[in-house]
């Protein structure tokens, strides 16, 4: 017995220690997407190709763990980097799926994420669609008090107020966001406000301000080596200075924006470079090589470009609702199989109830009929048990009756037998001295015989009142 409990003790304890590295391998996975995600959600602005490729890494572990909010996050990722490597169908699809993940973790705070992601993919192509996701985002932000979402969402609704030419409004969320940036110490969030800020001082004319703003977003982000955003500085410093007809400075930003812009490979950044050599060279009343830009410019149409990006975007997300849809039909059809077996299950465990308190009741009901008949046969063993008392006792009663008379019997007995003895030994002896006279001839034959006859008379009388004394009951009224 004891080996038994040692066992089993060494069982549980290596079995709880086996439970808490499977527990412990589990986290340690479970930390290694958030790392990577992590890492590359931090390379998005240096090297997109890098954040997808990570995210990618993060998203073939998190399915192995069946990890909900590592996939969604991994997909969320893969969805910006797309969108800076300027692949919105690519980044929309991988934006779906994220909501999917978050939606089955039950993750608002990665809900909110990804609506705002799909309001900066719908930023240039449709601002109604993008003010719409935004807004979805900013209600479940304040709905969890994330004050970091809540200024980037400024951040994005100021540049929809921007590209609506709304600078004011703009300057507003711009400002608003800054202040909270610069209270969570978000260095890289503070460089894209200041370079969100000089752009619309550039729209504004207000070459000086802008200038100022953007030479402070360019320091900063050199320092991160934020390449994408440097690329963006660049390109509004070159506008500022084709416009002030500073042509070299122009050249020089151009150059060094374009060198960023092959960094990140943003096909975007590119086209706008292209734009801004064009505009340089017609400044400079260079018309061939204005000409040139042109040619290339037309290749990659801004509009025909937007437009054929929103008609992607809604196809994929038309074609996304249609699999939603079909999903539902499946879930509701079921559902309906489900209620349907459940209603089966229901009845057939309804009838099974039934039929087991059917046979309850039925057998409660035999078991009192079973009590009452044990009732009635136990009154009965006690009424045959009062009836064997009373016959014992009156059998111990005659019994002692017939004790004391056979004690009195024996008694009378003994007694009648001494008696007998001593009445019978007289005659016996008698003939016995007969017999010796008549062997030796000294008595007559006739006198003997009479002698002998008058002594077993007087045996026989002696017999017969001893049998008398015997069987007479005896007498209470004194002594025998």
């Amino acid at each position: 017995m004891k080996i038994t409990y040692t066992f089993l003790l060494v069982f549980l304890v290596s079995f709880t220690i086996y439970a808490k590295d499977l527990d412990g391998m589990v986290i340690n996975d479970t930390s290694t997407v958030i790392a990577l995600n992590k890492q590359a959600f931090a390379n998005r602005l240096t090297d997109p190709e890098q954040t997808i490729a990570d995210a990618t890494k993060a998203l073939e572990m998190a399915r192995k763990l069946n990890y909900y909010n590592g996939m969604g996050e991994a997909y969320r990722i893969m969805g910006v980097g797309g969108d800076y490597l300027d692949l919105p169908e690519k980044s929309f699809d991988n934006y779906l799926n994220a909501i999917n993940f978050f939606v089955k973790a039950h993750n608002l705070a990665g809900e909110a994420r990804v609506y705002n992601n799909m309001g900066n993919l719908f930023r240039d192509h449709d601002y109604n669609r993008s003010l719409d996701y935004f807004n979805k985002s900013l209600a479940i932000a304040k709905r969890i008090k994330d004050k970091h979402l809540i200024a980037t969402l400024g951040l994005n609704l100021g540049n929809v107020y921007n590209r609506n030419n709304s600078f004011q409004q703009a300057l507003k969320y711009y400002n608003q966001s800054a202040i909270v940036f610069e209270a969570l110490k978000d260095s890289m969030n503070i460089v894209i406000c200041l370079l969100n800020r000089g752009v619309v001082y550039y729209q504004l004319n207000q070459y000086d301000k802008a200038l100022d703003f953007l030479q402070k977003a360019h320091d900063l982000a050199k320092h991160q080596d934020l390449n994408e955003t440097l690329a963006s500085i660049n390109l509004t410093q070159a506008l500022i200075y084709v416009n002030q007809k500073r042509y070299s400075e122009a050249e020089k930003m151009i150059k060094e924006g374009e060198a960023y812009a092959r960094l990140v490979k943003d096909p975007k950044l590119e086209y706008d470079y292209k734009y801004t050599n064009y505009e340089l060279e017609f400044s400079r009343k260079r018309y061939e090589r204005a000409i040139f830009y042109l040619q290339a410019l037309y290749k990659m149409d801004s509009t025909t470009y937007k437009t054929n990006t929103s008609v992607q975007i809604k196809l994929i997300e038309a074609k996304r609702n249609q699999e939603e849809q079909i999903k539902e039909n499946e879930r509701v059809i079921e559902r309906q199989a489900y209620d349907r077996s459940r209603f089966w299950a229901v009845t057939i465990v309804a009838g099974l109830l039934v039929v087991v308190i059917g046979l309850l009741v039925s057998n409660v009901k035999r078991k009192a009929k079973t009590n009452a008949q044990l009732t009635m046969l136990n009154g009965e063993v006690l009424r045959q048990k009062d009836n064997l008392d009373r016959v014992n006792h009156h059998l111990e009663e005659i019994i002692d009756e017939r004790t004391k008379d056979l004690q009195t019997k024996n008694k009378k007995l003994s007694e009648h037998s001494s008696y007998l003895s001593h009445q019978i030994r007289g005659p016996i002896a008698t003939l016995r001295g007969l017999i010796n006279l008549e062997r030796e001839g000294l008595i007559d034959q006739q006198e003997c015989i009479h002698m002998m006859d008058r002594c077993v008379s007087e045996i026989d009388e002696k017999i017969i009142e001893m049998s008398d004394m015997l069987h007479t009951p005896p007498s209470h009224g004194g002594n025998s």
